[in-house]
Parts: C-alpha cells; structure tokens; sequence
C-alpha cells in the first residue's frame, strides 16, 4: 500500500496520548484463502497476511506496550473479514464489541490500514454498535489514492474525523 508504513510514527504518537485501552487488529488469513485471487474461484486480493507468517504480524515499529487486545480477523476459510467487530457474514463477532463494553467504552478513536476498507468497515460497524466513532485522518492510508469517497461514505454514518494533532487534549 503506498505510504502504508507513513501512519505508524503517527499512531506511535497516538499511544502516548492518555487514551484508555487500546486494541489492534490484524489479517490472520489461513493459506488459500477465498480473497485472494489465487483462490479457486478467485479472489478480490493479492495473498497477504497469511497466519503465522511475517506479512502478518504487526509492524514491528509500532509501538505495542499499550495494546492490551489483538483481534485477529479473516481467520474462516472461506469468509473475510474488513471489520475488527464483524466479519464479512454480518453475523461472526471478533470479540471486539464485548471487551469494549466490558470496559466500559463508549467513545473510540481508529487508526490504520486500509482507510477504503478495514477502517471504514470498523468505524461504520462501531457507530451502528453505539459508538461515538472517531477516525484519525492522518493515521490512515488507503488502497484507493484519493480518499474523498470514504470521507464522505464515513459522513453519512455521522462518523467524525480529526488528525492527530487535534487529539491533544484528549
């Protein structure tokens, strides 16, 4: 993804700031999964982020101290998943939704890779679960180049969005 490693100083700086918990997620896709375009019938995706395999591991710059949940997501054969709250089923919870509430959240902010699909599907999956649901603009990078779309698909869900350095004082 181009610029893809550009938002980890940024989300590095994000971890700093006195948020509560934090989570991440990841692709942990078995071999041969039905995305990629390998697969038989083929997939939308490249292979990438194949379980226990490098590609899909958290970056290893990224700050990790303050993580204190990991969802691995796209782990069914045949299902995908761009959500960390739900797969691409609509009915398979990750666990996300329970360990929030668990805490007692109501407000998150999202981060990451790729704006276009794994953070829109997250944000719009957590404004409809009750959410207040904030993206970090400049700690995202998407697929597509040109970013309006989302933005504007994000805004029908009254989904906000800030840079980072509007989150100071929070």
């Amino acid at each position: 993804m181009p610029e893809g490693d550009a938002v980890i100083p940024v989300i590095n700086h994000l971890t700093r700031l006195p948020f509560g918990q934090q989570a991440a997620s990841q692709d942990w896709h078995p071999h041969g999964h039905a995305s990629f375009a390998t697969a038989q019938p083929p997939g939308p995706w490249r292979q990438h982020c194949v379980a226990g395999t490098p590609g899909a591991e958290l970056a290893a710059s990224l700050d990790q101290t303050r993580i204190g949940l990991v969802i691995r997501k796209g782990r069914a054969q045949d299902v995908d998943s761009y959500s960390a709250f739900l797969d691409n089923d609509r009915t398979t919870r990750t666990g996300l939704e329970d360990w929030l509430r668990g805490l007692g959240i109501t407000r998150i902010f999202i981060a990451g890779l790729a704006l276009d699909y794994c953070v829109a599907f997250t944000a719009i999956d957590a404004k409809a679960l009750g959410f207040e649901t904030i993206v970090v603009e400049d700690a995202c990078r998407g697929i597509d180049p040109d970013p309006d779309a989302t933005w504007q698909a994000l805004a029908r869900h009254d989904i906000l969005h800030v840079r980072s350095a509007e989150l100071a004082g929070q």
